[in-house]
């Protein structure tokens, strides 16, 4: 199959066709003295190619060029996926998760007390003092971010004993992201997505190792992949497991 390739006029943006579609990514800096070019294809199909400054565009596009039908075959899933994702309506019925069971929403309007979400007999239940979708999915964001904050100090806590390059507990913080789980900053500061506490404990530990082993290592070096391998020999199927679950999640 040909491959050709069609730049366009932009500084972080460049695409280039294969199979009869053109595919365009946002090219990223890496920082440090990283010298390889990475590759991912996030869940909502957006393509990100991270590369150090020195590589051309050229170059770039030649390394995504390599890797065009592993793009192409990823975007392709993930589009599926989406097409099977309905926007949440917050209404009683709908499956929501929570620590990576589903849960049987129940939203009950009732003006004369006080909004609050409880976790009730494989219920999540929603108390408003008037029924409507922005209200329900503010109450559930709050819940889940309170929830979030508990969970993850507590996992933070549980992996810090395998963690043993780490001398001092990092700060966390929980902030809602788009398109990431978790992240950690260059003076040695967890964030994690409140979306996360959706999913399966060993996801939610998955997560947290990644960012501990960036104190380490802040870029996806051959060093970093050889710690995440040693504390968690399974994550590459846990990852797969929580990349396949993120449209569901993130919704």
């Amino acid at each position: 199959m040909n491959v050709t390739i069609k730049p366009i006029p932009s500084k972080t943006n460049l695409c280039f066709s294969y199979a009869d579609e053109q595919i365009c990514f946002e090219r990223l800096p890496r920082s440090g003295q990283a010298s390889k070019i990475l590759i991912k294809v996030l869940p909502d199909c957006r393509v990100q190619i991270s590369a150090p400054e020195i590589a051309s565009d050229d170059d770039v596009i030649a390394a995504a060029m390599l890797r065009a039908r592993w793009i192409y075959q990823q975007l392709r899933e993930f589009g599926s996926r989406l097409e099977h994702v309905r926007p949440r309506q917050y209404i009683s019925g709908e499956s929501h998760y929570y620590l990576g069971k589903q849960y049987v929403l129940k939203v009950i309007e009732n003006p004369a007390v006080k909004p609050s979400v409880k976790l009730l007999r494989g219920k999540i239940e929603v108390t408003a003092r008037e029924k409507s979708a922005e209200k329900t999915s503010a109450l559930l964001a709050a819940w889940y971010k309170g929830r979030a904050k508990e969970v993850f100090a507590r996992r933070l806590d549980t992996m810090l004993e395998q963690a043993l390059w780490v001398s001092d507990k990092p700060p966390l913080r929980v902030l809602t992201m788009q398109t990431q789980w978790g992240s950690c900053s260059p003076a040695g500061r967890l964030t994690l997505n409140p979306h996360l506490v959706k999913a399966s404990r060993d996801c939610i530990d998955y997560v947290i190792l990644h960012e501990l082993c960036h104190l380490a290592e802040h870029n996806h070096s051959e060093r970093f992949y050889r710690l995440m391998g040693q504390v968690m020999p399974h994550w590459e199927t846990v990852k797969s497991r929580l990349d396949g679950m993120a449209n569901m999640l993130l919704n």
